[in-house]
């Protein structure tokens, strides 16, 4: 329904506000710089991304990786570390990046979204602390009305009302409380086309392109993670490789207006998608437009909305993006150890570093890490003595399995070579050779047969497997 959609955006708009001074705050940049970059971010995406209903802005992600270059060379350096980032993002995009998601486990996703969830939760202690006690019933009370007002009604998102109440309340009662307008100064104008007063020389290059490349990354990991993610939630499909490149363009837009670049955020998507129930891009265009028109327009007002009834709202938010099926006692007790374990590297790794990229990438090495070690001694080896029709012995050794650098790595232990007959024939009809490793281990068993003035061979080999050893075999150097 449009109405949903509607204020589905007012609410993802509202939330936006504070997040995007404090990432520019993060990022070591004025306020209007994260709050511009929320906004052509959310109305470009809206256009450009593979995801319906996803929201795009502003994020701590991006602003970790670009504040060194905000601190070591300015403002201008930032923004073209923002368009050159964004032109990697389009050409990862066009060269297939998103197709990479098939490679991240389920356990590294559940990760992935448990963290999310404590990073969103740590985010809200700061607003917790060394606050007038009214805050904490405030608090409260944000989070009783999210929680039962949909059991009443679902004609207005919860998080509105909540937000809408709270702010009434401080400024009836002319509570001194923290809100928006402590956070920083909003912006009292549009945003204009940008271009970076930077020298186009290979220098310049040398000193953007590190964090560009990291920017790059880093924002595609986290949107591709939260779009996969989305997927589950609404049971839709969405293009990964479309979503790829228009977070590119989508950027280089935002670079082009003074903004400080950004990519998909789980927490303003997980109110648009899970709390609001949005599914379109109306919701995700509209948060732009509404963001814009909020701090530009009605400064003074959004200024008063107490921090209180957004953390009441980031930290319900938190509570349903947390996976609890993933901890409950029975589901640890059924689950293989190697999962959970994988599932924990992730969740450690994204906390300890505030970094969703880097325990994506450690929750995927580990998971490789174990799947390598478990399929290893998938492979086995089995011997045995037969007669050929001259009535001489030969040792016949048929090995199965997949073999590759991990499972082929003791393949050469596995032979008798000192007490084997004249002849000896290695049978592979059902094996199959997947790397150069397994041809050099196969290479060793057929040398040291060979010294020894053995009659070796090696039988069964067919398609793939055939053409992957008789291309690389006796190439691979001495054993």
């Amino acid at each position: 329904m449009l109405r949903t959609e509607v204020l589905a955006g007012l609410v993802v708009a509202l939330a936006l506000i504070p997040e995007a001074i404090s990432f520019s705050i993060i990022a070591g940049v004025d306020p209007r710089v994260g709050l511009f970059a929320s906004f052509t971010m959310a109305v470009s995406i809206a256009f450009l991304g593979g995801r319906p209903a996803m929201i795009s802005a502003a994020t701590g992600a991006i602003a970790l990786v670009v504040a060194p270059v905000v601190t070591d060379h300015g403002l201008d350096y930032l923004i073209a570390t923002v368009i050159l980032g964004g032109a990697i993002q389009v050409a990862l995009g066009l060269a297939g990046f998103g197709r990479l998601m098939r490679f991240v486990p389920r356990s590294v996703m559940v990760g992935f979204v448990n963290a999310l969830a404590i990073l969103i939760f740590m985010a809200q202690v700061p607003y917790l602390v060394d606050v007038p006690w009214i805050v904490y019933p405030m608090v409260a009370v944000g989070i009783a009305i999210i929680v039962g007002l949909p059991r009443v009604t679902t004609v207005v998102p919860a998080p509105l009302v909540a937000i809408v109440a709270l702010t009434g309340f401080t400024v009836l009662g002319a509570l001194t409380v923290p809100d928006v307008g402590d956070e920083g100064r909003l912006p009292d104008s549009l945003p204009s086309l940008v271009v970076p007063d930077v020298p186009l020389t290979l220098e310049t290059l040398r000193i953007i392109a590190p964090y560009a490349l990291a920017m790059a990354v880093v924002g595609l990991l986290e949107s591709l993670m939260t779009a996969k993610l989305v997927d589950d939630i609404t049971d839709t499909p969405s293009s990964k490789t479309r979503e790829s490149w228009g977070q590119g363009v989508a950027n280089l837009v935002t670079g082009f207006t003074g903004g400080m670049g950004g990519c998909a955020m789980i927490g303003q998507t997980m109110i648009n998608v899970r709390v609001s129930g949005a599914r379109s891009r109306v919701s995700t265009f509209l948060a732009g437009v509404f963001l814009l028109v909020l701090v530009v327009g009605f400064g003074d007002v959004v200024a008063t909305i107490p921090m209180a009834a957004l953390v009441a709202v980031m930290v319900m938010v938190s509570v349903g993006t947390f996976d609890w099926h993933s901890v409950r006692p029975a589901t640890l007790r059924r689950m293989p150890r190697s999962e959970t374990l994988v599932m924990l590297s992730t969740v450690v790794v994204t906390v300890t570093t505030h970094n969703l990229a880097i325990g994506v990438g450690v929750g995927v090495l580990v998971a490789m890490t174990l799947f390598a070690r478990r399929v290893a001694h998938v492979a086995g080896t089995e011997r045995s003595l037969v007669t050929d029709p001259d009535g001489e012995p030969v040792a016949v050794y048929r090995v199965t399995g997949e073999l590759f650098f991990a499972s082929s790595a003791d393949l050469v232990t596995q032979f008798d070579y000192v007490g084997d007959p004249e002849r000896v024939r290695i049978d592979l009809a059902d094996a199959h050779v997947w790397d150069a490793s397994t041809v050099a281990s196969l290479d060793a068993i057929t040398t040291k047969y060979a010294r020894r003035g053995h009659d070796v061979r090696i039988v069964g080999l067919s398609g793939p497997s055939a053409e992957r050893h008789d291309r690389l075999t006796g190439r691979l150097g001495a054993h």
